[in-house]
């Protein structure tokens, strides 16, 4: 059994805020699998399926991000699950705006949902790092990640969103490349090989002839002979 968790805040206050993608994703895919309905576990919200033939746990802790390792030590300890059997998927700043990248272990790099998960379970479980990109200054920091997302970050974040419902049954089975390219193929669709149409001039058929000049004008001493005249000339 795997424990997948996606990071965010309880409320609608949060739910379109940037640091909710992790909460975005989970929703995704339990939506897109048919997983069982959220009920209310653990501190937080949780439900249950498969993605492929792996039996998997989804939780939104509701403990405000800077809780969540008391949410997912107690799905854990319940549960009886090793850290290598967790992943969490959250936001990061580092990665520019719909890019994903997989991570194994490691530091939490500041950020408050990693830091409590750390200090309940240790650093050794998986993560998945979903791009929201920088405000450009630390100090606005706090402020950006608690704003929604832009009207203008609709499409990709739905790509986004989609590739990793899409590649979740491969990230379960432990495929990380095949559940990268997954969601590279919703977010970095690969161009068509198809050649470009001819312009329409030349895909007309092919032109008529040109008209044969006409005969030149007769001369006027043509003009002049008698019919009987041009008749002879006809048989000499």
């Amino acid at each position: 059994m795997l424990l997948f968790v996606g990071l965010g805040n309880p409320g609608g206050k949060y739910e379109k805020n940037r640091h909710n993608i992790g909460f975005m994703a989970l929703d995704r895919i339990a939506a897109d699998h048919g997983f069982a309905p959220w009920r209310a576990k653990f501190q937080g919200q949780l439900t249950e399926g498969k993605l492929g033939s792996e039996k998997v746990l989804l939780l939104k802790p509701e403990t405000f991000m800077n809780k969540s390792g008391q949410s997912v030590g107690e799905a854990m300890r319940f549960y009886k699950l090793q850290p290598s059997d967790v992943i969490v998927f959250h936001d990061e700043l580092d990665l520019a705006p719909g890019k994903c990248r997989v991570k194994q272990g490691g530091g939490h790099a500041g950020h408050n949902g990693l830091r409590s998960i750390h200090a309940h379970i240790g650093e050794a479980y998986g993560r998945v790092r979903l791009g929201i990109g920088h405000p450009g200054r630390k100090d606005l920091v706090s402020h950006y990640v608690l704003q929604d997302f832009a009207k203008a970050d609709g499409d990709w974040l739905d790509d986004l969103l989609r590739g990793l419902s899409d590649g979740a049954p491969e990230l379960a089975a432990g495929h990380s490349d095949k559940f990268l390219n997954a969601v590279s193929l919703r977010t970095a669709p690969a161009r068509s090989s198809k050649t470009a149409p001819k312009p329409a001039a030349e895909q007309q058929p092919d032109a008529k002839p040109a008209a044969k000049p006409d005969a030149p004008p007769a001369s006027p001493e043509t003009e002049d002979r008698s019919p009987l005249q041009k008749l002879m000339d006809k048989f000499r």
